[in-house]
């Protein structure tokens, strides 16, 4: 599986040992960046640069981490194709995939520890989108708002 990974200076720490984590997996890693850690970065500009990778389906599924996930989660969505969501629960990390398509994971390093993000981040990538009919049909309603840009 291909997973895009991008953070700000809030979450660069986090975002390098997800790296680690996941290089022990069988997981291809795109790393949107920052490459370097920077306290006058914008999440704005990775957050975006992520959801590119995701909108052109040059990663299954993504991962952004900025202070609280709040700002990265904005800023993805922003990008047609992408449905990302700030998840601080393991429920919420793989239900958000299993029901709503969810494709790409905010995080907020000052808000979960180490251990907790690997976690969710496990749980996210693990999580397959169940196709049933009521989740489909939402998901179509979805899509259609994202068409209508309203």
């Amino acid at each position: 599986m291909k997973v895009a990974i991008g953070a700000d200076h809030g979450g660069f720490e986090l975002k390098e040992y997800l790296k680690q984590m996941l290089t022990a997996t069988s997981a291809e890693i795109i790393d949107a960046g920052n490459t370097v850690y920077d306290t006058k970065d914008d999440y704005p500009d990775f957050a975006a640069a992520l959801a590119k990778i995701i909108s052109e389906k040059k990663a299954e599924k993504g991962i952004h981490i900025c202070g609280s996930g709040v700002g990265a989660s904005i800023a993805a969505n922003k990008v047609k194709g992408v449905r990302a969501a700030i998840c601080h629960d393991t429920y919420s990390a793989h239900q958000g995939v299993e029901h709503d398509d969810m494709n790409v994971l905010c995080l907020g390093a000052r808000v979960v520890g180490i251990e907790v993000a690997g976690e969710l981040v496990k749980a996210f990538l693990s999580a397959k989108f169940t196709g049933e009919e009521r989740h489909s049909r939402r998901l179509k309603k979805v899509l259609k708002l994202e068409e209508q840009n309203l």
